[in-house]
């Protein structure tokens, strides 16, 4: 036994989340792409078919209110918040996360333009975002009036200004890794006068966010990630509560009426997160979602977060020892504040290194053109398990098998 892989038994002997790991679907493979799809929680199959056969197949319309579908949106919504630093009251699940980013941005700026008129006429947006980000970035800004202006991160501070209405970021690059600073970050662009709202897809679930304590106005994320929800689980919005009568959604749906069954021609605003609201739930997935989140029962992200750094800064030492010199760059910051839950490898000939893990049963993910992406969920993740990814790694990019 190699010393790595000594010091992985000792790591995962002293685990305190080892045994959330049987909460989980697994097999042999090593599992590393929970940034992109989590594993499935072995309560949610029995609970779907639940849903189906008992509370869609016999009680049909009845499961509204005798199943509480009418009320699952705000009622996972509160599930969800204390994973991202926030009181109940605030989170509303459903849509996509694309449709609320577009719900988000639109409503930030008619929140700033309620303080400076139409002054407000710019939108700033993470230029290393997620395509989809900028695209939706791109439409409510012609949608509001506003122009559009691409910064990276760093540079957001010296960009704002009198003109800037909305700020849209990512906490963690889906590319690199990368951590970006959501107190400071927040702080400059409420002191500019302008409306922070921010992406969590790639936080949520692997670090603490502290929304409500850092004042963040609005803010989005997936569910199919750390959060273990399925494939096209609803995403939800954050609305922080002092912002809440006054957030005016782009798409005011039924769903967000204060009288949803009054089948008014006129549109009054529901009170609270389900002013956030649009069309009828996915109920499907949104209840498999909260069978899902049951295995946080007992769970707290700040545990999650020290076993996270800790499996990423075991999986560099062993790809530092294992993996031939110079073959990879780490696109990953080094210090634990700047690094979320994944670990972004720079490798020639990267799509077809890949494909070769999985083949071996280590699964990552390759984005174009040339990045390997590996994703820890502390959960269900294990310090073997990184030990023998960098092996394998090592040993394809020798040409060979295993290390």
């Amino acid at each position: 036994m190699s010393e790595l892989a000594f010091k992985a038994r000792e790591l995962d002997a002293g685990d305190a989340l080892a045994g959330v790991r049987a909460r989980f679907v697994l097999d042999e493979a090593v599992y590393l792409d929970g940034n992109s799809l989590g594993a499935l929680p072995a309560a949610v199959p029995g609970r779907v078919e639940d849903v189906v056969r008992r509370q869609w197949g016999e009680l049909r319309i009845r499961s509204w209110e005798e199943s509480g579908w009418w009320t699952a949106p705000e009622r996972i919504g509160d599930r969800i918040a204390p994973l991202i630093g926030a009181a109940a009251g605030q989170i509303v699940v459903g849509d996509s996360t694309s449709v609320n980013v577009f719900k988000a941005l639109v409503g930030a700026v008619r929140l700033a333009r309620l303080a400076d008129g139409d002054a407000r006429d710019e939108i700033l947006v993470d230029a290393t975002t997620f395509p989809t980000d900028g695209y939706i970035a791109g439409s409510a800004a012609r949608m509001t009036g506003c122009a559009l202006r691409p910064v990276t991160p760093a540079e957001v501070p010296g960009a704002l200004g009198d003109r800037t209405a909305a700020v849209l970021l990512n906490h963690v690059d889906y590319r690199t890794g990368r951590l970006h600073d959501l107190p400071a970050l927040t702080a400059a662009v409420h002191a500019a006068g302008a409306i922070a709202v921010w992406d969590l897809c790639h936080s949520a679930g692997a670090l603490p966010v502290g929304l409500d304590e850092h004042g963040v106005d609005l803010a989005v994320g997936c569910t199919y990630k750390y959060l273990n929800g399925g494939p096209g689980s609803p995403a939800y919005l954050y609305v922080r509560g002092e912002l809440q009568d006054r957030f005016d959604s782009p798409l005011p749906g039924w769903n967000s009426h204060a009288d949803p069954f009054g089948m008014r021609a006129d549109y009054t605003p529901a009170t609270g997160a389900p002013r956030g609201r649009v069309g009828t739930p996915d109920i499907l997935s949104m209840l498999a979602l909260e069978a899902a989140l049951e295995v946080w029962d007992g769970v707290s992200i700040e545990s999650v977060r020290t076993k996270s750094l800790a499996l990423t800064d075991f999986f560099l030492e062993c790809v530092a020892e294992y993996v031939p010199a110079g073959s990879v760059e780490s696109l990953t910051p080094v210090p634990h504040g700047e690094r979320g839950s994944q670990v972004a490898l720079r490798c020639a000939d990267a799509g077809q290194v890949m494909e070769r893990l999985i083949e071996q049963g280590v699964v990552g993910d390759f984005r174009h053109p040339d990045v390997l992406r590996f994703g820890f969920t502390p959960l269900y993740v294990g310090f073997a398990d990184v030990e023998r990814a960098a092996g394998v790694l090592a040993g394809t990019l020798r040409g060979g098998g295993g290390g």
